[in-house]
């Protein structure tokens, strides 16, 4: 692994890497499963957007998600103890949709091949 790219990519990995372990241990989070799929750092390392998907019934995104946001000063907490940062970056998760956008694009791909 070169050591060329940039500090904020590699502590964006071990953020994810991090987050995923602290999201798995949450009592609260218990309606659908979360997977982090991204972390995208600044590159002042003093804020992060965290991506995340989740895999269930629509009303299992919603619960998720709204304790996803409700947990986010103690995931910030528990990441600050985990990881020896000077300043722990501010973190803001957010959704992503592209599982949901592929899945929808290969079924349209597989309708279309059903139809010839």
């Amino acid at each position: 692994m070169p050591l060329s790219y940039k500090r904020s990519v590699r502590i964006g990995e071990l953020i994810q890497q991090t987050v995923s372990e602290i999201v798995r241990e949450l009592k609260d989070l218990d309606a659908g499963l979360v997977t982090i799929t991204g972390v995208k750092l600044t590159d002042d390392l003093l804020s992060c957007r965290i991506y995340y998907s989740i895999f269930g019934s629509d009303e299992d995104k919603k619960k998720s998600n709204a304790d996803l946001k409700k947990n986010t000063k103690g995931i910030r907490r528990q990441l600050a103890m985990r990881l020896n940062l000077r300043r722990t970056p501010d973190i803001v998760f957010v959704y992503d949709a592209a599982n949901e956008s592929a899945d929808k694009v290969f079924n349209l791909l597989k309708k279309i091949e059903e139809e010839k």
